[in-house]
Order: C-alpha cells, then structure tokens, then sequence
C-alpha cells in the first residue's frame, strides 16, 4: 500500500536525480555541487541548501537504497502517524542531520571542504521511528542468515554509524546519518511527554462555576449523557487501535488484514 506523502518524497527524489543526470548527460553540470550542503563559512554554501541537500543523490545505488528503505519503514510510519505527522517528523530528521554535520565541520570532525546530499539523515529517523514504535518487530538483513528484532538492529547500526564516522575510512556522513536518528529521538519524546500532558488534563465532564459568595459545582446530566457515549465509543476505538498495534508488535504488519490497515490509516489522520 502506497501513502500520499511517501509517494510525494518518492516521485520528488526520483525525479531531481533524473534531472541531474540529464543535465550532466547534456551541458556537463554536476547539480549537487549547487543544491548539496557544503559548510556554512564555505563561498559556496547557500541557506536554501539545508533543503535541497535532502533531495540530491550521488548514483543509482544512493538513491535505490534510499528509496527503498523511505518506502519500506516510511509508508508503515505514514499509516501509524497520517501524513501531516510523517512529513513533520521526515524534514525534521533531515535538517537535524545537516545541523549535526555542521557542528561536525565546525569543531574539526568532519572535513570542510565536504557537502552533503541525499535523503540518508531523514530515513535514519525513521528507521528509528520504527525500532521506537515496533521494538520487537522481526527483519530480516542480508546477510544475516536469522531475524533481528528491528531495536536490536537499529541499536546496532548505530553503534556501526559511530564507529565508521570516528575512523573516517569514508566519504560517507556517518554522522549526519547519527544526527537524523537524534532528532527522531528526541522529536518522537517530545511527541509522548505532550501527549502524556494532554490526557492528564483531559476534561471529566463536571463543570464549575463561581457564584458569590460560595464556590457551587453543577451537573448537567444532558451532557454528562453524551460526554459518556462519546467516551465510551473514543475509548472503543482505542482499544481497536491498541490491538492492532499489539498484532503488529507481535506478528508483523504483514499480518493485518485490509480492513485493520484501514482502520489504523484512518485513526492516524484524525
């Protein structure tokens, strides 16, 4: 199933790398060396980079990996999230991974004179997101002959980004990549401690009102009728959620039917 704001971010990439190569093809240009991130005392750094740089990939390889993984984890993320949310946390991992490969360059870490493209940062996010919300969720990684539990993986891949970003063996950003996954953390804590405030604030249906000179309380049992159906049907509905989402955890998304797909979609966009 195809969400609307993977397939956005799928048809954008792919056609800025087509247009990169037509341009190289035909005039010689290479388009990265303007819309990649370079640092920011660089001549050649411009603001509008910190967004391009998220669209711009070096080969087919770059860009095949990438857009596999945006569309494997990205559309579970979409349906979990609706696409409003998706979008928030997706540009917000990327320009976390540009910030971190500028601190990088800034402190000597990171080489100055390099820049940064592709969409690598904002799809650590969610591969993080992924690990957050569906822990025990098995994959399978070539060439690892048996399942990993998807936290498993995404601690262990970034224990890997850390290691090869200190040894430097390549031009790879290995630390924007780390950066992605820290503003998706943190983006994503942010998200559950606002939603935590918000049901302990919820509103129980009494309503108080001050009179002079004694503070009486009224009850309005119209409405106290109807704050109980719409709370008994929200707290219905939740429920439905919660079992999807532990069918997920335990069994996979694979595993949910059309109608259960529907279902979450729809309580996403809400």
């Amino acid at each position: 199933m195809m969400t609307k704001a993977v397939k956005w971010l799928l048809i954008v990439n792919i056609a800025a790398y087509a247009i990169n190569m037509l341009v190289g093809m035909v005039w010689g240009l290479n388009l990265n060396a303007l819309f990649g991130l370079f640092y920011v005392a660089s001549p050649y750094f411009l603001p509008f980079q910190f967004l391009t740089h998220m669209f711009m990939h070096g080969d087919i390889w770059h860009i095949f990996f990438n857009m596999f993984a945006l569309w494997m984890f990205g559309r579970i993320m979409e349906q979990t999230w609706g696409w409003k949310k998706f979008l928030i946390f997706y540009f917000v991992c990327g320009f976390g991974s540009a910030l971190i490969q500028e601190m990088g360059q800034l402190i000597g870490l990171i080489n100055q004179h390099d820049y940064i493209i592709g969409a690598s940062g904002a799809i650590m996010g969610i591969l993080l997101a992924f690990g957050m919300l569906y822990p025990n969720e098995k994959m399978f990684i070539i060439p690892i002959p048996f399942p990993l539990k998807a936290k498993y993986f995404v601690i262990g891949y970034a224990v890997y980004e850390v290691i090869l970003g200190l040894l430097n063996l390549d031009r790879t950003a290995h630390f924007a990549h780390l950066g992605g996954m820290l503003f998706g953390f943190l983006l994503i804590l942010y998200w559950r401690f606002k939603a935590k405030t918000r049901t302990s604030h919820s509103y129980s249906g009494w309503r108080t009102t001050s009179t002079h000179p004694n503070m009486n309380v009224h009850y309005n049992k119209n409405e106290r009728s109807r704050d109980y159906e719409f709370n008994a049907q929200k707290k219905e509905q939740n429920d439905e959620i919660d079992r999807i989402l532990d069918k997920i955890r335990q069994d996979g998304y694979a595993s949910l039917s059309e109608k259960e797909k529907k279902q979450l979609f729809d309580a996403s966009n809400k």
